[in-house]
């Protein structure tokens, strides 16, 4: 056999199982039949087999302020740890592992990454640590980031862990509505958060990459409490469905508009920002309907305000919408919000208004250059800076052009 394959010209491989791939096969093998219950002693059990111990699984809470541990059978359960100033926190925010030397070994912390979502961390102690260690507990803490993320969709548990307090019906509902807080790729990342976390309602945002077409929509349905939820719900489901039908923006608004006119009546609307990025070329076309203006963001600078001819809110029944247009630049930004981050006021006194969210725009882009981080920050800083008052649902959904090509990640070296 081996003087055929010289014969041929063909290189012999070696299929033998190796330790690594022994210890990421288990969780591949188990990984369709395993119940939810089962993750945790199973990640024990292979972070064991390297020498680790100690182990917790942290998932991020929903207002995005602290890591929350998971229970599980052989996990270490801690009190929440502050997303801010934390090791666990900065291994999270940076995507990367952070190392903590202790007198007993080293305590690692290693971000749980699906796709380019923060899933949360995974945290664990080893006497010592070589590089070899640290490629192959990179890797475990992919699987496992996988294996949250499938699972979750069969149970309560992890959803469960990551609350800090009540939700209503809802934000139940809006949560379940949202794609992925953040997606990165080589040419273009996103990111975004609602608030108030556990109580918002008419506010939601939804996001796809085809091919180098990014689709985005921002959205902000009237009213509070449930109703608007289900408008909310209606509003995206429509906006999924055109966008899939692969139509232009124009028709995409007419689609909407029909929709909610239709099953709310006249009285009822959604206002929207509906946007196509290409991220190969960096144009950027959209459609304001009735959505307070994006911001266009440069070298952590508010550089302009993306003022554009308006339609009517869909659901009013608008003409054919115009289509606007900007080219941006490789590390341009793109801010989209809705109206509770700027007409957010105390009784009796100005709304919060567009020029003081340009200010801590800028402070926050300086201070926090990578783009989750900085969603995250503008946030809860922005919150600060209105009060503390949350009377109406606020959404950032944040956009950064790269440019450049995802053509190296497919090649097998």
């Amino acid at each position: 056999m081996a003087e055929a394959r010289r014969e041929s010209g063909k290189v012999p491989v070696d299929r033998s199982e190796g330790f690594g791939e022994r210890l990421l096969g288990v969780l591949l093998d188990r990984a369709q039949e395993l119940p939810p219950q089962l993750i945790a002693p199973l990640i024990a059990e292979e972070v064991g087999k390297i020498g680790g111990r100690d182990v917790s699984v942290l998932l991020q809470d929903y207002e995005q302020l602290t890591l929350v541990s998971l229970p599980g059978r052989q996990l270490v359960v801690g009190e929440p740890q502050p997303i801010a100033g934390s090791p666990a926190g900065r291994a999270f925010l940076d995507s990367a592992a952070v190392e903590v030397p202790q007198a007993d070994g080293v305590r690692l912390y290693l971000p749980l990454l699906d796709g380019s979502d923060q899933v949360g961390v995974m945290a664990l102690t080893v006497d010592t640590l070589d590089d070899d260690d640290r490629r192959l507990l990179r890797r475990l803490a992919g699987l496992v980031a996988d294996m949250l993320v499938t699972k979750n969709s069969y149970t309560d548990q992890f959803i469960q862990a990551r609350r800090r307090g009540e939700m209503s019906v809802a934000a139940e509902i809006q949560w379940a509505l949202l794609p992925p807080l953040r997606m990165s790729v080589p040419q273009v990342e996103v990111a975004g958060i609602l608030e108030p976390a556990y109580e918002v309602a008419g506010d939601s945002f939804d996001y796809a990459l085809n091919d180098d077409i990014l689709h985005v929509a921002v959205i902000d349905a009237m009213g509070h409490g449930l109703g608007a939820a289900v408008m909310a719900t209606a509003a995206i489901g429509a906006y999924r469905h055109s966008r899939r039908a692969d139509v232009g923006l124009p028709e995409i608004y007419a689609y909407m508009d029909r929709v909610i006119a239709e099953q709310f009546g006249p009285e009822h609307f959604v206002t929207a920002q509906m946007m196509r990025l290409n991220t190969a070329t960096g144009r950027m076309q959209w459609v304001n309907a009735g959505h307070p203006a994006p911001l266009l963001i440069r070298n952590h600078d508010v550089i302009r305000v993306l003022e554009s001819r308006t339609t009517l809110p869909v659901g009013f029944g608008g003409e054919e919408p115009r289509v606007s247009e900007q080219v941006l630049q490789p590390g341009d930004r793109v801010l989209c919000f809705t109206d509770g981050l700027i007409e957010e006021h105390e009784a009796g006194g100005e709304q919060f208004g567009l020029e003081q969210l340009v200010d801590v725009v800028m402070h926050v882009g300086h201070a926090e250059p990578a783009v989750r981080a900085m969603v995250r920050t503008l946030s809860h800083t922005l919150k600060q800076a209105r009060g503390g008052i949350t009377s109406d649902d606020a959404t950032i959904f944040l956009i950064e052009w790269r440019g450049g090509t995802a053509d190296h990640l497919a090649a097998v070296p």
